[in-house]
């Protein structure tokens, strides 16, 4: 088969599933999320289940769909951005980069976060995510950088950390019906892993 025809196969297949996506979080947000089952998904999409099971494994996955690219978007952003910076902004600015690929419709990102963080599975399989996309940025870091070359240990700290500051901003931003500036939140989020220098600066993780 050629790769012409392999690469109009998978994008039909992402279109398929956030299609799926689109129907399922809308049935999850007028009934509950617990409260779901994959029947009533396939019976709101107008497929079978095993259909519809073929596309998502677990309903958890369904709503984070939207997460799916979203360690791409950073390591992307990381070998985008080697212009011998310190570790801790170029991951910040990889940060946004993802946040600027998520809010794509404000009020679908607001709702998606906040049916997150009520849900304690959502929740988890999240972090999931996080703990699969963190490997990779590592290795960026490692490959350039202030840590190319240097300690895993400060690699996946800095990596863990910024990824976690991303779950919180977007909590945070969330909370706030999305009216809150993310650069502003994303520097908040960033400055606290900061201490003091000995001349006034700040230093960064």
């Amino acid at each position: 088969m050629c790769a012409a025809s392999v690469g109009t196969r998978e994008i039909s297949r992402h279109a398929v599933r956030a299609e799926l996506a689109r129907v399922a979080f809308n049935r999850f947000c007028l009934t509950g999320f617990d409260e779901v089952t994959f029947a009533d998904l396939a019976e709101a999409a107008g497929v079978s289940r095993s259909t519809f099971l073929r596309y998502f494994g677990t309903k958890e996955d369904v709503v984070l769909f939207v997460f799916d690219p979203v360690g791409d978007v950073i390591t992307d952003a990381l070998d985008a951005d080697q212009a011998g910076e310190h570790d801790w902004d170029r991951l910040r600015n990889a940060v946004e980069a993802a946040v600027t690929f998520l809010v794509r419709d404000v009020q679908e990102l607001v709702t998606i976060v906040s049916l997150v963080d009520r849900t304690p599975a959502l929740c988890a399989r999240l972090r999931e995510k996080q703990a699969s996309w963190q490997p990779e940025i590592v290795a960026r870091l490692r490959g350039t950088g202030s840590s190319a070359d240097g300690s895993p240990v400060v690699a996946n700290v800095r990596a863990a950390a910024a990824l976690e500051c991303l779950r919180i901003v977007l909590g945070h931003w969330s909370a706030s019906g999305g009216q809150e500036d993310l650069g502003n939140v994303l520097d908040t989020a960033f400055a606290a892993f900061s201490t003091p220098g000995r001349q006034g600066t700040e230093a960064p993780l």
